[in-house]
């Protein structure tokens, strides 16, 4: 009998969190389809991975016996599949993102990078709002631009800038021409969400945690910033970005003010904690090192 990587990590991700809904949001999955894959896996096995009561679940003894070894398997998977793929040529890392990044970042890192690491070449990956971690959970980028907060264990994460968070709203809203805007005179507006997958991240550019338990009215959703400004424009809802975003994209339909009331938003460059490769870390150096410090090459 074989076993799918896939069906392994979906066994592994429940197991995290004996819970089917929360699994799902952080494989980036729906709930239907992880239990169907779940059950064809226990059909394929010939016993039940999960006792069911309920709304909880737990591990049967027998699932209790495989999940150290599906462990053992998925960090090895892991680590040699980024082994081998650095052995190939030509040596690529792939940066993954959700937005633009601006800010100079993304311009001097890959100076840097190219200067220490003239035999590897950088390949910048647009990923959508859907995969809050831009390519890491499924390890198709090797180091990404994301915003906090990340919802993927075994990801280490340095922030890179912190800035307030700012609202874009349709140029003809009652509110347009205040220079800032308290939290509290947007609760009632109609907002564009992220993706329901983008868990954390959703509720942050939703500003869950200042609304006192009391949910947001969801005008749209979107899955990129060009997305949610259109829907802005169009008069959808408005929507949270944080002041370095409101520069980038400007539109002629929508104007961007400062938030008042809100925890700052933070720009983070992340990859997974395991990835010890040195062009991984050179990469993250090239990001942070101040700028007049040289990074050594290899």
């Amino acid at each position: 009998m074989d076993a799918h990587l896939r069906e392994l990590r979906y066994f592994a991700a429940i197991a995290d969190e004996l819970n089917f809904t929360r699994a799902a949001a952080g494989l980036f999955v729906s709930q239907p389809a992880l239990s169907k894959q779940i059950r064809a896996l226990e059909s394929r096995l010939g016993f039940d991975l999960f006792e069911r009561r309920g709304r909880e679940i737990a591990l049967t003894t027998q699932g209790a016996a495989l999940l150290p070894a599906v462990r053992k398997i998925l960090r090895t998977w892991d680590r040699t599949y980024a082994q081998a793929r650095a052995l190939g040529g030509p040596h690529t890392l792939v940066v993954g993102m959700q937005t633009a990044v601006g800010r100079e970042l993304q311009r001097r890192a890959l100076r840097r990078f190219r200067e220490a690491a003239p035999d590897w070449t950088v390949s910048l990956r647009l990923v959508g709002w859907e995969d809050p971690t831009a390519g890491l959970a499924d390890a198709s980028s090797d180091v990404a631009f994301v915003w906090l907060p990340i919802p993927l264990s075994g990801t280490t994460t340095r922030t890179l800038v912190t800035e307030q968070r700012w609202v874009a709203l349709p140029d003809d809203h009652p509110l347009a021409d205040r220079s800032e805007i308290p939290f509290a005179e947007l609760l009632d507006e109609p907002f564009i969400a992220l993706p329901a997958a983008a868990g954390p991240l959703r509720d942050f550019w939703l500003a869950a945690d200042a609304r006192h338990n009391d949910p947001p009215r969801i005008g749209a959703e979107a899955s990129s910033p060009d997305e949610a400004l259109e829907a802005v424009a169009s008069g959808l809802g408005i929507v949270l970005l944080s002041e370095g975003n409101a520069r980038l994209y400007d539109r002629p339909e929508v104007v961007c003010r400062p938030v008042t009331g809100l925890a700052p938003a933070e720009l983070a460059v992340a990859w997974r904690s395991d990835d010890t490769r040195q062009a991984t870390r050179l990469f993250i150096d090239s990001l942070t090192a101040p700028a007049d410090q040289s990074v050594p090459s290899f």
